[in-house]
């Protein structure tokens, strides 16, 4: 499925305006038991806050979204997919950060991004953060520019090829001591799971009722 840059980019800015899926979108791709009994909202005092970036883009005339694969050196999901994004600094919100971090990790000018709004934030207990993701459209296809030390790879996804339902699958791992199946969207050779892939979620169940 192809889906129009314009009209996506519209419909999504106006959806967000809305009521989001919320947390029970995000639980579809949840990998540890019990996660619908840590809501952000308990944790948001404590935790520490990160903004993320879900940027849309045009390539032709499809509409797309960009994903990065962290290096062995970042602090914290080291080789896992994510998307651009890190902690707030001093003096930040949430939309700032995200912005600063896309223009570091994949040397995308902040100033370009026009952001449409936002999405449920999500608290990820592994590492004490509060994740609250962006949505942010740029009407001209970027030259993207992984960041070093951080960003191993820029992956480009078309936004239509994750509304395919073969995209979604999962494997059986060992989490906490018993074997559990664990959600994720793939992607070429690339597995998108954990945080990333229940923030993804809650996106793509917006697109779906755009």
């Amino acid at each position: 499925m192809t889906l129009d840059f314009d009209e996506t980019a519209t419909r999504i800015e106006a959806a967000l305006r809305g009521p989001l899926p919320g947390p029970a979108a995000q639980l579809r791709m949840a990998v540890l038991p019990g996660a619908d009994r840590i809501p952000y909202r308990e944790f948001e005092s404590i935790a520490q806050k990160a903004g993320v970036m879900i940027l849309l883009y045009p390539r032709g005339e499809s509409a797309h979204l960009v994903l990065i694969k962290r290096t062995e050196g970042v602090e914290h999901h080291k080789h896992q997919i994510s998307f651009p994004g890190g902690r707030l600094d001093p003096g930040e919100n949430f939309v700032q950060a995200a912005l600063r971090e896309t223009e570091e990790e994949i040397g995308l000018p902040r100033g370009r991004v026009r952001v449409l709004g936002g999405l449920t934030p999500l608290y990820i207990p592994p590492s004490n953060y509060c994740m609250y993701p962006v949505v942010g459209a740029l009407s001209e296809t970027p030259a993207f520019r992984a960041g070093p030390g951080e960003v191993k790879e820029v992956i480009e996804v078309p936004l239509g090829a994750l509304l395919d339902p073969a995209v979604l699958r999962s494997e059986r791992h060992e989490v906490m001591g018993a074997r559990r199946d664990i959600p994720y969207y793939a992607f070429g050779p690339h597995k998108i799971w954990g945080a990333t892939a229940m923030v993804l979620a809650e996106f793509l169940a917006l697109l779906a009722e755009a």
